[in-house]
């Protein structure tokens, strides 16, 4: 992954590279069916992702992929990837981000222009720096074919950058996990649940895992050129598109897209190796140095994004010490920055469950018995923490549960259709339940205050906007 940093003061006017979008440049024009994907933003940087296309639209009319039982039904089969159903065929040239101030209205300020090559599937990260905080801002990512001096596309986004950790702002976010094409609720747009979102109009978005199936039809992904494809694909539905070119967002990955179900270090999928796999992921998403981080938003929030894949012992392995999913680096890091977080309250994000519980015939996290010996050493320290929560993905069924050893609360945000929910009944809810619902949606939190109190809100939202569960919790004094 590249990410530039240099940044030039421009004389063209915001207006006139408005003027700009859509036009076609004297040579072979660049687009954007993918939009901008904004992340990692803190209180004075931001990644901006963006990728050129040879058409401004997904290929909507294409042939569509056979029906594929199994991988081996693949078997045999042939198409021309660039005339499939969805395809957003990638092409050479350069991009840059121009960015302002959203109540400015002088010139902005203008990246140089960086070559987008095939080699990174067309894609480029642009790091913003120098950025205030707490601040709403504009940018416009411009496309140019390389032989030419003029843009030939633009596209149009906006974030706000996270406050500084001494100002007690309002914050609020949302969650998701498995999201899968062909279980899209929108044929033609994608998925529900982002519109209901965006109509929200949280401060950030994290997305936990499984972004893509690669080991699920339509196509089977098992090399890297269809691993891309179903990247591409996905991020050209206007819904997406359309919430990322305007929304601050961190992503985390998991099994499904890293290389197959319930993967661990060194496992290939076919043709797509481990190593293709992590690339890929850095590739598709903006992401800084390491895919575990923690970003302060203001004095009451922090949160804890963390690596599931990359550093784990494999899952049928004896348990014990030495079995690991978060490896002893990432453990310590999390560990010492928790104690060290002065934040009123503090949001582990995980891709999958902490506490659960999961289903007997699992293994792959540390709610599941192989995990039994980490498991419980995250969910003691956690439990001596006022004030934490975890967030899971991964699980295909909403839940708020509380581990009864260590009173650790967890909260599921469940898949982003109704299609993709299942894999639990709610017959066979628990006594650690505090709600149940096999549906899909997303998760929201809001963090305010009241009276000077700070208070936290998690709300289970349905995929057309629905609240099925609130839980809104105060703040309590000292820590333990």
């Amino acid at each position: 992954m590249n990410i530039h940093s240099f940044v030039v003061k421009t004389g063209l006017v915001w207006l006139g590279l408005m003027a700009g979008a859509g036009c076609v440049a004297e040579h072979n024009p660049v687009y954007m069916a993918n939009g901008v994907k904004i992340g990692e933003v803190d209180s004075t940087s931001a990644i901006v992702w963006t990728r050129l296309t040879k058409h401004p639209e997904r290929n909507i009319d294409g042939k569509p992929f056979p029906k594929q039982s199994s991988k081996d039904a693949r078997l045999g089969q042939s198409f021309d990837l660039p005339e499939m159903q969805g395809i957003a065929v990638g092409i050479g040239g350069q991009v840059r981000i121009t960015y302002r101030r959203s109540d400015e209205k002088q010139p902005g300020v203008s990246t140089l222009w960086q070559d987008v090559i095939a080699s990174s599937d067309f894609t480029r990260q642009i790091k913003l720096e120098g950025l205030r905080s707490g601040t709403a801002y504009s940018l416009i990512a411009e496309g140019r074919p390389a032989n030419s001096r003029k843009a030939s596309y633009s596209v149009e986004g906006s974030f706000r950058t996270a406050p500084s950790a001494s100002v007690a702002a309002p914050a609020s976010f949302t969650v998701v996990t498995g999201q899968d094409y062909p279980r899209r609720d929108d044929k033609v747009n994608g998925h529900k649940i982002y519109p209901q979102m965006q109509r929200l109009g949280h401060d950030f978005f994290v997305h936990t895992g499984d972004i893509e199936y690669y080991d699920k039809p339509g196509p089977f992904a098992d090399n890297r050129e269809l691993a891309r494809f179903k990247w591409n694909r996905i991020y050209a539905l206007p819904y997406q598109r359309s919430f990322h070119n305007n929304t601050a967002s961190y992503f985390i990955k998991d099994d499904h897209d890293t290389v197959k179900n319930d993967c661990w270090p060194e496992q290939n999928y076919g043709d797509l190796t481990w190593q293709q796999g992590l690339a890929i992921f850095r590739e598709q998403v903006p992401m800084g140095p390491k895919t575990y981080r923690t970003i302060r938003w203001g004095k009451d929030l922090q949160i804890w994004l963390v690596e599931g894949r990359d550093f784990r012992s494999p899952n049928n392995m004896a348990d014990g010490p030495a079995k690991t999913i978060w490896g002893k680096e990432q453990k310590e890091w999390f560990f010492d920055t928790v104690k060290r977080s002065d934040a009123a309250f503090r949001v582990l994000i995980s891709p999958t469950p902490i506490v659960g519980p999961d289903r007997g015939n699992k293994n792959d996290n540390h709610a599941n018995e192989g995990f039994t010996h980490e498991g419980n050493e995250l969910r003691k320290f956690i439990g001596k923490q006022r004030n934490m929560f975890v967030i899971c993905g991964d699980r295909h069924w909403q839940y708020v549960s509380v581990d009864p050893e260590t009173g650790v609360r967890e909260y599921s945000c469940g898949p982003t259709t109704d299609e993709h929910a299942g894999g639990f009944k709610e017959k066979d809810r628990s006594s650690m339940h505090r709600y149940l619902k096999i549906k899909g949606g997303f998760l929201s939190v809001t963090v305010d205050r009241k009276e000077d109190v700070p208070s936290i809100t998690f709300r289970h939202y349905g995929v057309d906007g629905t609240i099925y569960n609130e839980d809104v919790v105060s703040f309590r004094k000292g820590q333990l």
